[in-house]
């Protein structure tokens, strides 16, 4: 941590997190007003001391909206990357250390996997399976999968001919032995780094699914779904609109800062 505190990508991305995180555990305590709440005489209302941060079409507060909301998208963000990257690094670690036929198998079928953009991808597996969080949540960790397990097998390509493990292989040790305590931990770094910045990437998705009405549905305060009911006021009061797509964007930009700070301090090469 004291790597990334010490440049500037990596403090910002650390205070943008920290206050992400607040939001994200304490938000639903700290929310002035219920997020439901109806207040028929204050709609599309501007910021003001009593609506720190205005009001939507039904005179909901947008602060305590957006504080309710919040434990959703990150956590939305948060369980499908664990998801997708665990089960794309299971995929390329055996590809990298099974090798031969396996790994040119599994590397093929990735492959065609991969050349389908992430987004449309996404979108056909929602579209499969139905609206709602869990299946968003679902189609989205599947459209990581491949890409971690290319990042996961290159981790172990890297590794798998070092000399400790060459060392581990002339001694008689078992193949889950060398994998377990020789290859895995030397290549956790590449898969860390690249799981903290497809968080961002997770959220975004989460967000846009939301919009489209094949995510989260009504009442809930994601995010995504906050812009999708309020677009068609914006002209009328923009701060409906505008209040969760910055949190979106806040939220990105953390993972993101945080992300490349990290792979910084994994690779000084790379910080110098």
């Amino acid at each position: 941590m004291r790597e990334i505190l010490r440049s500037p990508t990596g403090l910002a991305g650390s205070l943008l997190l920290a206050l992400v995180v607040v939001a994200a555990l304490f938000g639903p305590w700290l929310a002035p007003y219920d997020p439901q709440a109806f207040h028929a005489t204050a709609r599309l209302q501007g910021p003001s001391w009593e609506f720190l941060l205005g009001t939507d079409q039904y005179g909901r507060d947008l602060l305590s909206r957006l504080l309710n909301g919040a434990p959703a998208t990150v956590s939305f963000g948060l369980g499908a990357t664990m998801l997708g990257v665990g089960v794309g690094a299971i995929i390329g670690v055996v590809a990298g250390v099974a090798g031969g036929t396996a790994d040119a198998v599994i590397m093929r079928i990735l492959d065609g996997v991969l050349a389908m953009p992430e987004l449309l991808f996404t979108l056909l597996i929602v579209t499969l399976f139905g609206g709602g969080t869990g299946q968003a949540i679902l189609a989205v960790a599947i459209t990581f999968a491949p890409g971690m397990a290319r990042i996961a097998r290159s981790a172990v390509l890297s590794v798998r001919t070092r000399e400790y493990v060459l060392a581990a292989v002339a001694r008689g040790e078992s193949r889950a032995w060398i994998v377990g305590r020789e290859v895995l931990p030397n290549a956790l770094g590449p898969i860390i780094v690249e799981a903290t910045i497809r968080v961002s990437f997770a959220i975004m998705i989460g967000a846009t699914l939301g919009f489209l009405g094949l995510g989260a549905q009504p009442p809930s305060t994601e995010w995504g779904l906050m812009v999708a009911e309020a677009r068609q006021f914006m002209f009328r009061n923009a701060w409906t609109v505008a209040v969760p797509g910055v949190a979106i964007a806040i939220t990105a930009m953390g993972f993101n800062l945080f992300g490349d700070a990290l792979r910084d301090a994994f690779d000084p090469r790379r910080s110098r």
